[in-house]
């Protein structure tokens, strides 16, 4: 800005550069030395406050370092350490896992078998049941036959003989009256 200024004013006439211009030229050059060494020291005070910074982060670093350094190296000694565990107990479960579903699978083909089994005994003494309960109704049915077919014929054997008696002693009652007979009750009706 201030060569600006020098070449505006050497451009003008000769006359132009007065005793006050000259002053207001020295004022001017004045406020820019100031302006500029206030300048210089805000950026000295930048670069201080910068280098006092510097040197806390520097200071911070190193403690974050010295505190962070340790746990670091036992996180990898621990890593390291139970690397080849967590291998074995990775394939521990890789293995468990086949036992177990060889184990589900034998299990699941017992069940099943266990199942058809249980179903062909159900069957079984189902067929057996059917076949006691058929044959013991077929044995009742015999039993009923061959105790009602007697029990009928002795009782129409009694029947007979009652009325035969009936027609007997009616008859010996009424030899000699001369009334006639009445004829016998059927008793069969009665049983």
């Amino acid at each position: 800005m201030d060569g600006i200024l020098m070449a505006g004013m050497w451009l003008q006439e000769p006359e132009g550069i007065t005793p006050a211009n000259t002053k207001l030229l020295v004022i001017f050059v004045g406020i820019v030395a100031f302006s500029m060494l206030v300048q210089a020291c805000a950026l000295i005070a930048v670069a201080v406050g910068a280098a006092k910074a510097r040197k806390r982060g520097l200071e911070i670093a190193e403690e974050l370092r010295e505190k962070v350094m340790p746990l670091i190296a036992n996180t990898h000694d621990i890593i390291r350490d139970s690397g080849p565990k967590v291998k074995i107990m990775t394939e521990n479960l890789v293995e468990t896992s086949h036992v177990v579903r060889s184990k589900a699978a034998e299990f699941d083909a017992t069940a099943s078998d266990l199942n058809a089994k249980a179903r062909a005994q159900a069957a079984r003494v189902d067929g057996m049941v059917s076949g006691v309960l058929n044959t013991t109704s077929e044995i009742s049915n015999t039993l009923q036959r061959a105790v009602q077919v007697p029990v009928r014929e002795f009782a129409g054997l009694v029947n007979g003989f009652k009325a035969g008696l009936d027609v007997l002693v009616g008859r010996a009652k009424g030899f000699g009256r001369g009334t006639p007979v009445e004829p016998a009750r059927n008793r069969d009706t009665e049983w």
